[in-house]
C-alpha cells in the first residue's frame, strides 16, 4: 500500500487542573479529554529514499523540521530501519495555537499512517511511547477513545465510555496563547509553598454533560483572562448563550460550549458578534475515529 488517508480530530479539555512544576521543568496535569468532530486530514505517501517532506494547506505551520507530524514520521522511519521515505500532505482545519490539540492530533495521525505504510511494524504500545515523547496530548489522540481521564504529563490515561454526542460551538479569539507563558502565569499566581488539595472524582459524575458542567473548570482561565481581556469577553459572551457547559480548552485561546440540541448551538452562533472571533459549529464524538484508509 503506497498512499493512505487519515482524519486528525481536535480535542477539548472538559476540565483541566495544573499541578506543581516537577524536577524536569514540566507540570503535572489532571484533565478530561474529549474528541470533537472538527478535524484536519493527513495523506501519507510512501516514496523512494529516506526523506520526510510536507505540503500543508490552511495554516502557516512554521518550519517543517519543527512540525510534529514530520517528527512523528521520522520517529517511525527510524524505528523501522529507514526502508522508505514519506511525503505528507496535511489539510488544516483546526485553528493553530488555540488549545485544541491540532499539532498533537497531526502527530498521532502521522504515527499511525506511516506505521501502516510500514505494515504496522511498530507495536501499538511502542507507538504510545513515541507519542508521549512528542507531546502531552499525543497519547490521547493515539488512544482511539473519545473520552479519557489524563494525568501525569498526559501520557497516563483511563479511557472512559463515550458521552452522548452533543452539538458544540467553538469561539476562537484572534490571539494565540503560548503554552509556556500560560504555565508561567499559573506559577506566578500561586503563593510560595502552594500545594493542590485532595480531589475525589466520582466516575458517575463523568457520564452526563450536566454533571460535568457543574465541575470546576480550567485553571488556565483566570490567568489567561487576566492578561487577555478579549479572551475573557469571548468566554463571557459564550456563557451568556446558556450552554450545558462552557470552557477554555487547554491553555487557550479557544473557548467552547456544549448545547442540548443543534438549534440552540446555531442560535448561539448567530448571537455572537464576529468581533469576538471565529465561530465554528461542530459536535463532540461518541464513536472512535477510523484509522488509516487507502486512497
Amino acid at each position: 500500500m503506497a498512499v493512505v488517508r487519515i482524519g486528525s480530530p481536535a480535542k477539548v479539555n472538559l476540565f483541566l487542573r495544573v499541578l506543581a512544576r516537577e524536577h524536569d521543568g514540566f507540570h503535572g496535569i489532571e484533565t478530561l479529554f474529549c474528541r470533537i468532530g472538527l478535524a484536519d486530514e493527513l495523506v501519507a505517501e510512501r516514496r523512494e529514499g529516506h526523506a520526510v517532506t510536507l505540503d500543508s494547506a490552511g495554516a502557516d505551520l512554521g518550519p517543517d523540521d519543527q512540525n510534529l507530524a514530520v517528527r512523528a514520521a521520522h520517529t517511525v522511519l527510524d524505528a523501522t530501519g529507514r526502508k522508505f521515505g514519506v511525503h505528507l500532505k496535511l489539510t488544516k482545519r483546526i485553528p493553530v495555537r488555540a488549545g485544541l490539540g491540532g499539532g498533537s492530533s497531526n502527530a498521532a495521525a502521522a504515527l499511525l499512517a506511516v506505521n501502516h505504510l510500514a505494515n504496522n511494524a511498530v507495536p501499538r504500545h511502542e507507538l504510545l511511547q513515541f507519542g508521549g515523547r512528542l507531546g502531552s496530548d499525543v497519547p490521547f489522540c493515539l488512544s482511539g477513545g473519545t473520552l479519557a481521564l489524563g494525568w501525569g504529563h498526559g501520557e497516563r490515561l483511563i479511557r472512559l465510555p463515550a458521552l452522548p454526542a452533543a452539538p458544540a460551538l467553538l469561539l476562537i479569539p484572534p490571539i494565540g496563547v503560548p503554552t509556556g507563558d500560560a504555565y508561567g502565569w499559573v506559577d506566578q499566581a500561586r503563593v510560595a509553598g502552594h500545594s493542590r488539595g485532595a480531589v475525589a472524582l466520582d466516575l458517575e459524575a463523568l457520564r452526563t454533560w450536566g454533571s460535568i458542567g457543574r465541575m470546576a473548570g480550567n485553571e488556565f482561565e483566570s490567568v489567561v483572562f487576566g492578561r487577555h481581556p478579549e479572551i475573557r469577553a469571548a468566554f463571557e459572551a459564550l456563557t451568556a448563550t446558556h450552554p450545558l457547559l462552557c470552557r477554555m480548552s487547554g491553555s487557550g485561546s479557544a473557548i467552547f460550549a456544549v448545547y442540548r440540541n443543534p438549534g440552540e448551538r446555531d442560535d448561539a452562533a448567530m448571537m455572537l458578534s464576529p468581533r469576538l472571533g471565529q465561530r465554528i459549529a461542530t459536535e463532540t464524538l461518541a464513536t472512535e475515529p477510523t484509522g488509516p484508509e487507502p486512497c
